[in-house]
């Protein structure tokens, strides 16, 4: 892992966070059918997707928090039901905005998350409390099979979560897999973006000064394979450190969340403004 890094960050990210978090605070979906947008977060076991959901619930509540279950010795998946995280505003609303975890993505057969009850969630089928069987995709006649999905049940922005030091150690089996939910989701017309979790595990410049996180050339070179990997354009890739050790949040930190926050509420608002103007049309 390198500690070579640009004079100057290669992306910028905001200086102050209150612009987003008022963002947050105020965002209504314009499309009146749908009442939050709904984010899936998919990838390997272990790749930081409950830590992800935390640590938005931490920078929106300005202290640490524990929403989502995670777990740091299981070799395993440690989510195995379908399940939404709402977070709640200061003022008692909810914010409008919801993330869904779910089991994370294995090398071998019959383990992890299956791939079709992948597609069935993108598309609003899967129901909530749902538990994963890594060797049996769920039936239509499940009793937590939806079997008429309302655009609030469906997926609005797909997000692949990944650690960014373990790109060049990504599975054949498990690219494929992550390929063939972006193509999926891309025939329903989601909008895909990603997370590289962990940088300051990934690189020494950035464990001493988060701000440099944008500046590390090993951390570009990261994003660059990546996109190659996942076929996803490079402004659609976020480096990220999620809260796991600290007990307090720092404003670093927050910036890198909001500002990946940002462009999925973005990207997911343009999907549900685009049916709606489609709904529209004679």
């Amino acid at each position: 892992m390198g500690g070579a890094y640009f004079s100057q960050p290669w992306r910028t990210v905001p200086n102050t966070n209150q612009e987003n978090l008022d963002f947050m605070e105020t965002y209504k979906p314009h499309n009146y059918e749908a009442t939050h947008l709904r984010i899936l977060l998919h990838g390997p076991v272990g790749a930081g997707k409950s830590s992800f959901i935390n640590s938005v619930d931490s920078v929106l509540k300005g202290r640490i928090t524990s929403q989502a279950p995670t777990d740091a010795t299981s070799g395993g998946s440690f989510t195995i039901r379908y399940k939404t995280y709402k977070i709640r505003q200061d003022n008692g609303g909810m914010y409008s905005f919801v993330l869904n975890d779910l089991m994370g993505l294995e090398e071998r057969a019959n383990t992890g998350v299956h791939m079709e009850d992948l597609k069935l969630a993108l598309s609003g089928h899967v129901r909530e409390g749902y538990q994963f069987n890594p060797k049996l995709k769920m039936q239509k006649g499940d009793q937590f099979y939806n079997p008429s999905p309302t655009l609030n049940d469906r997926v609005h922005v797909l997000v692949s979560v990944n650690p960014a030091a373990s790109i060049s150690l990504l599975s054949q089996e498990v690219a494929k897999k992550m390929r063939d939910v972006r193509l999926a989701a891309s025939e329903m017309g989601i909008p895909q973006m990603a997370i590289l979790t962990k940088v300051d595990e990934a690189c020494p410049q950035v464990q001493k000064d988060i701000n440099n996180v944008y500046k590390s050339k090993y951390l570009k070179e990261q994003v660059d394979k990546y996109s190659e990997i996942l076929g996803l354009p490079l402004n659609c890739i976020f480096l990220m450190k999620n809260y796991e050790t600290d007990i307090s949040t720092n404003e670093g930190i927050n910036a890198l969340i909001l500002c990946a926050l940002r462009q999925m509420i973005s990207f997911g608002e343009d999907y549900l403004n685009n049916l709606l103007i489609a709904d529209d049309m004679p």
